[in-house]
């Protein structure tokens, strides 16, 4: 039962994983597209903040070589559920994992991560978020 919570642990950090990497990748396209289509609400300065800070975060983890806790948590979860092999996998796990993972030396990654963080950071240029709303003074009587 315990390595069982432990799998599913596994699981739902390797999706998660996915949807993060989904996340920012996803959301330059979108923000590109929605550039060329005049979409509202690709300027939202909540969502292009959040953005920004997801490639960021990846970003700074590649150059400092720390090793993403995503990671790093869902070996560590396989390994205190005895999984030993990646053929062990769920199939959710099985799928995501060869979404996100790719067997290519780290200085690829590395560059990949800076490129696609200064393309985000470009883009926070080009398609500005929109400034929040002032707040209406009120009026104070004399």
């Amino acid at each position: 039962m315990e390595s069982t919570i432990y799998l599913l642990g596994a699981d739902l950090l390797v999706t998660t994983h996915f949807l993060y990497v989904a996340f920012v990748v996803a959301g330059e396209a979108a923000i590109l597209l929605g550039w060329h289509r005049n979409w509202v609400w690709v300027r939202n300065l909540l969502f292009r903040t959040v953005h920004f800070v997801a490639i960021l975060i990846v970003a700074v983890q590649a150059v400092l070589r720390i090793p993403c806790p995503l990671t790093v948590w869902e070996y560590r979860l396989r390994e205190m559920a005895g999984q030993t092999a990646d053929w062990e996998l769920s199939f959710v796990a099985r799928l995501f994992r060869r979404i996100v993972f790719h067997p290519l030396p780290d200085w690829f990654f590395l560059l990949l991560y800076i490129g696609f963080g200064a393309l985000v950071l470009i883009t926070l240029f080009l398609v500005p978020p929109d400034k929040p709303p002032r707040k209406k003074e009120e009026k104070r009587s004399p």
